[in-house]
């Protein structure tokens, strides 16, 4: 038999108010009405449920034993569609898989950890490579948030801008570049190392300088953006960097940045999330503190 949650409710009303007109009233429904539905729960539950006993109703021993089984139905019930309360970060314990690079990674990951350890202890963060993207991992739930340069989710896939940056080169001190005017012969001619998972060689920049009839020799090809700013601290070699993302890489090491003197699209950092996180509290408190970290 397919439940029927009036009946429920009626039910928990009747076996309350051993009246057929104070559960009528309680629910906001005729007597007559209420009585009809009276008989079909004896009928149902086989059982006369509430008794005559002179003027007054009384229940069945039935009807003691589902009393409160049905308040706790009817409670569970009404809980299930109550408006959401406030969330109180300190009481979550959640576990969220993040995505992105090195490079974004030493940017964010300490203040927002101790953002969260401040006001969500009980929430785990844990970090995954980039070596995911290629994969419906949102879609699939392997992971909750990406963080990065979005451009290749699903398409129900929400995503939002959260910065963006311009693309700067990164040298030693004593390279050559460190000095002087960089032109953009001078920064082809130079020695390059490219960031890629898949070990591609080339990017816009290779576009902009085809334009200017120019070609720069690539001698690396590294998978993370830490590996290229070692590479660069210890060899005559030109890498790259999101001029917000590496600032702290670039100090640490003692590198220097330097312009490119070609024209290239801004560096675009967004966040990636499953529509099935959009209205989770707890998930959309975590993107609210991605926000806040990124924009400080």
């Amino acid at each position: 038999m397919e439940l029927d949650m009036n009946l429920v409710v009626a039910l928990d009303a009747l076996l309350r108010e051993n009246s057929v007109t104070a559960a009528a009233d309680a629910l906001h429904t005729s007597a007559p009405a209420m009585s009809r539905t009276l008989a079909r729960l004896r009928r149902v539950l086989d059982d006369p449920l509430l008794v005559r006993a002179g003027r007054t109703l009384v229940p069945t021993p039935r009807a003691q034993e589902l009393r409160p089984e049905v308040r706790a139905l009817v409670e569970r019930a009404r809980a299930v569609f109550a408006p959401p309360q406030d969330l109180d970060p300190s009481t979550v314990e959640r576990s969220f898989a993040i995505q992105t690079s090195d490079a974004l990674l030493s940017m964010v990951a300490a203040p927002l950890l101790s953002d969260i350890r401040r006001h969500a202890p009980g929430i785990t963060l844990r970090f995954r490579p980039e070596s995911m993207e290629d994969t419906p991992a949102l879609r699939e739930g392997a992971i909750d948030l990406e963080l990065g340069v979005i451009d290749h989710v699903d398409p129900e896939i929400l995503t939002e801008t959260l910065s963006t940056s311009t693309m700067t080169g990164v040298v030693r001190a004593s390279h050559p570049l460190a000095k002087g005017k960089v032109t953009a012969r001078r920064f082809a001619d130079a020695d390059h190392v490219v960031v890629s998972r898949r070990g591609r060689t080339r990017g816009p920049i290779d576009d902009r300088l085809d334009d200017l009839g120019l070609t720069r020799r690539v001698v690396a090809v590294v998978p993370t953006y830490s590996a290229s700013m070692f590479l660069a601290r210890d060899t005559d070699v030109v890498c790259l960097a999101a001029c917000r993302i590496g600032a702290d890489w670039v100090e640490a090491l003692g590198l220097r940045t330097i312009e490119i003197p070609l024209d290239l699209p801004p560096i675009v950092v967004g966040m990636a999330w499953h529509p099935r996180n959009d209205a989770d509290r707890a998930h959309r408190w975590l993107r609210e503190r991605v926000r806040a970290v990124l924009a400080d």
